[in-house]
């Protein structure tokens, strides 16, 4: 059984390993003589009854695996883990979550690289899954689609609509005393009503957003309602072009180089999406090799984009306004003229040629480069003494409202539990800085979700615009409350300059002049004593492995000790 595809235009790897052990295990589970010929397609699927963000993505499976075999190809479905922030982010201080985005790339990889298939269908869906597939596909680099598993739908409360982030943040509001204007048993039998993600440009769907301004989907799948008829439709294409991408052996390397990568921050930019999405594709870049530093893309970018779209927690409008008038390839449409067109997409065709019927349904919810709905950028990269590396803003809607230069006075906090304490007691108070540190990605390890929840609880104290926050922890893509610095790098746990900071530091940030300072001569900074290797949080089993092999942040916190642009 060695014949190639008469169809394709080089060899499939899968005929390459076809022994005849191989053979007969594959006819054995029903596969004919005809069948071993025919390119050999992984449906990554992540499905799990824990989680909403998943519980669906069985049926979209089977959708995708039907078409597939119409199209000539055989699937075959294999399983990833499944991490959701609300659900598997309950133990060991969330921990699990941002660690989980690497477990999945390696589960790919330990199954479709391990068997030798020619390609594969990724359901993509929570926060760490589409980073986590497009990573694989780098590593990998097999043809490789990304199907949008959708968002979840929300509901009402006494006439007023309320999803995810009505519940995040009214719950820890609660939890301080600062109820919100509904009970909060009422927002939560209301606020997620199906399967899907988090309503609103949270990380997941920035995430989905990013996959198309990468050219990794079909064009058009993003944002999209859970179980639609459209996300169906999508999964049918999705199912139909792996099959022709194999044969025209059109790899993710081919399609994510530095020009998609400006693409991709220039689409998070516009819509204000979550910060995540900047580590994310620096570890996808990472994985393929690309020489692509995406902080210096985001400076260079920031610098050109504004931001062209309110989607919550930015503005008013909900997820499903900014799917109506268009989603992703709308905003990709309005974003031409700053975009590398010349970039190959999954169609096989550029950008700038799958853009050519793209159109804009509603340009005052998805606006012209004329007439945004603030200046850029929504998102910055800030560096200085107190973050060498570097350190994330993000500023949303920029209509003066979020202080963008502040002084004041450091308060230091080594877990999220003592800075709770002190924000209830009203420790805190107008003028300081609130630092957070041990939160990074060996000190979380993986960047935990205390952060968020520190931000939330000086949102309901009523101190986000007197106050500043700075932590080397990631926040969710739901945070967007005063001016917040995450993702500080070095992080404390590996003696950066976060680690040394004193109660009543002066603390200096300057957005316009992209500044973190700490007011401390450098010699006074040195005689300080250096952090201990005493992390709060134990970390053992799999996230023993993550705080042992993480890389620093300039890699997208890859496990492989590999320089950006360091792969062959």
């Amino acid at each position: 059984m060695t014949a190639p595809d008469p169809q394709s235009q080089r060899p499939l790897r899968s005929l390459a390993a076809n022994s005849p052990v191989r053979q007969a295990h594959w006819r054995a589970l029903g596969l004919t003589d005809a069948d071993l010929l025919k390119p050999k397609i992984a449906v990554v699927n992540s499905s799990s009854e824990l989680a909403v963000c998943f519980a669906h993505l069985d049926g979209v499976a089977k959708v995708v695996k039907d078409a597939i075999r119409a199209a000539g190809g055989v699937p075959f479905e294999v399983r990833t883990t499944a991490p959701s922030d609300f659900i598997t982010g309950a133990g060991r201080q969330g921990s699990y979550i941002l660690a989980a985005r690497d477990l999945v790339t390696n589960d790919i990889e330990a199954q479709v690289e391990a068997a030798m298939l020619d390609g594969m269908v990724c359901l993509t869906s929570c926060d760490k899954t589409p980073p986590g597939h497009l990573m694989a596909a780098m590593r990998l680099n097999i043809p490789t689609l990304l199907v949008i598993g959708g968002y979840q739908a929300s509901g009402m409360v006494d006439g007023d609509p309320v999803d995810i982030e009505d519940l995040f943040s009214g719950g820890v509001g609660a939890s301080l005393g600062k109820p919100g204007k509904h009970a909060m048993e009422d927002v939560t039998r209301n606020a997620i009503r199906g399967p899907g993600v988090c309503a609103g440009m949270a990380t997941a769907n920035t995430m989905h957003c990013v996959v198309e301004a990468l050219g990794m989907c079909i064009a058009g799948s993003a944002p999209v309602r859970a179980n639609s008829e459209k996300m169906f439709d999508a999964a049918r294409a999705a199912g139909a072009r792996i099959v022709e991408m194999v044969r025209e052996d059109l790899t993710p390397r081919r399609i994510m180089t530095p020009g998609a990568f400006y693409n991709a921050a220039a689409m998070v930019l516009a819509v204000s999406g979550s910060i995540n999405a900047i580590k994310h594709l620096q570890a996808t870049a990472t994985e393929g090799g690309v020489d692509a530093d995406l902080f210096a893309i985001w400076d260079e970018a920031g610098r050109k984009v504004p931001t062209l779209a309110a989607v919550r927690p930015n503005g008013p409008v909900r997820i499903e306004g900014f799917e109506d008038a268009g989603g992703a390839r709308a905003m990709l449409k309005q974003l031409e003229p700053l975009l590398d067109r010349e970039v190959l997409v999954a169609s096989g065709r550029t950008m700038g040629e799958d853009l050519a019927d793209a159109t804009i349904v509603d340009a005052e919810i998805i606006r012209p480069l004329d007439r945004p709905v603030s200046d850029g950028p929504s998102i910055a990269i800030l560096k200085g003494s107190l973050a060498p590396e570097s350190a994330v803003v993000k500023l949303g809607i920029r209509d003066g409202t979020r202080p963008e230069a502040f002084e004041g006075t450091a308060r230091v906090f080594e877990d999220t539990a003592s800075a709770m304490k002190a924000i209830a007691a009203g420790e805190l108070q107008k003028g300081d800085v609130l630092v957070l540190r041990g939160q990074g990605l060996k000190g979380g390890p993986a960047m935990g979700g205390g952060a968020s929840i520190v931000l939330f609880a000086i949102d309901a104290a009523g101190l986000a615009r007197d106050v500043a926050f700075i932590t080397d922890g990631q926040l969710s893509g739901l945070c967007l409350k005063g001016l917040t610095i995450a993702e500080v790098a070095p992080e404390a746990a590996v003696g950066g300059p976060i680690a040394r900071v004193r109660d009543g530091d002066r603390i200096e940030i300057d957005v316009a002049a992209r500044r973190l300072d700490l007011a401390v001569a450098a010699n006074e900074l040195a005689r300080r004593p250096a952090p201990g290797n005493a992390f709060p949080v134990p970390a053992d089993g799999w996230l023993g492995i993550y705080r042992r092999d993480v890389q620093p942040m300039a890699t997208g916190a890859v496990l492989l000790d590999l320089p950006v642009g360091g792969r062959d």
